[in-house]
């Protein structure tokens, strides 16, 4: 696996497909190492002739764990996040960012598609407005602005919970990681699309054995909640942008979604009704026509 090197950092990337073929970049949500991207989802845009770009963010699978950098204390900084209060953090969604940019330079390309889901759409946002040059089309799904008015902001108690629920103390236990994650998923996933145990169970196994960190888990949450509001930034958004959000996300609201596409010039908005805060199998072939339908317009 290549790795890019970004201001003392290693960042583990994959590239599948054609060297020739349009890139794009897949940005993994909060937590979750690439390996969460499902096979089909990847396997259908390179079917469509695309080169895609996965990589571990910061402080996740297989790049480096900044285990040398302060844990944040996640309730105090959500408290003060939804006072609209500064809230302190080890590195912002612009780190983040560039992040993704050393992996792009690394790779040897120099524009790309960015696609980022929850977390990683806040990043590819942030990229779309800071390094115009480098993105053709912006996809930001399941995702949101920074806005924090609750009813954008806040998803159900029972989400929330199941996002700050505490991992296994091993990580080395992977069963015990897979138990986590599945009821984590069972909690957000999409209500008109259930995931069954059988299909979800080798996806999650996979993602244990490339690595949770939960401190690192915190200091991405700590990254959202410093980044504070983004609608001013998001609004000198050129790219071409989707925005995908499920009328079902009990994370991130549908009102999100809306909030987001309102902010960027031009945006396109697809609702899917169903939809929680996961890639469901019943709906892979849906996302991956839709993001790739998107990126000709790039």
């Amino acid at each position: 696996m290549p790795v890019a090197r970004a201001e003392g950092l290693d960042l583990a990337y994959e590239v599948r497909g054609a060297p020739d073929a349009p890139a794009v970049l897949l940005i993994m949500g909060l937590g979750m190492p690439a390996a969460m991207w499902p096979d089909e989802f990847v396997g259908q845009l390179v079917e469509r002739g695309y080169r895609v770009v996965t990589f571990d963010n910061r402080d996740s699978g297989a790049s480096t764990r900044l285990a040398q950098l302060p844990l944040p204390n996640i309730a105090r900084t959500m408290a003060r996040a939804l006072l609209r209060r500064r809230v302190a953090a080890p590195y912002t969604l612009l780190d983040m960012a560039l992040d993704a940019k050393a992996v792009l330079d690394d790779a040897g390309i120099e524009r790309a598609h960015v696609v980022g889901v929850s977390m990683g759409g806040m990043i590819a946002q942030v990229l779309a407005a800071l390094q115009p040059q480098r993105v053709l089309t912006l996809t930001s799904i399941m995702s949101s602005t920074g806005n924090p008015a609750p009813r954008i902001a806040l998803g159900k108690p029972r989400a929330l919970r199941a996002l700050l629920r505490r991992p296994p103390d091993d990580p080395a236990d992977l069963n015990a990681v897979v138990e986590h994650l599945m009821y984590v998923f069972g909690v957000i996933g999409s209500p008109g699309f259930k995931q069954d145990a059988a299909t979800l169970r080798p996806l999650l196994e996979r993602v244990a054995r490339r690595g949770l960190y939960a401190a690192g888990t915190a200091r991405q949450l700590a990254a959202i909640l410093a980044s504070g509001d983004r609608r001013t930034m998001l609004r000198g958004i050129d790219a071409p942008t989707l925005v995908i959000h499920g009328a079902d996300d009990p994370l991130i609201p549908v009102a999100a979604g809306h909030d987001t596409a309102r902010h960027i010039r031009n945006a396109k908005l697809e609702v899917i009704d169903g939809m929680g805060h996961d890639f469901p199998p019943k709906l892979m072939s849906r996302l991956a026509a839709r993001v790739a339908e998107h990126c000709v317009s790039g």
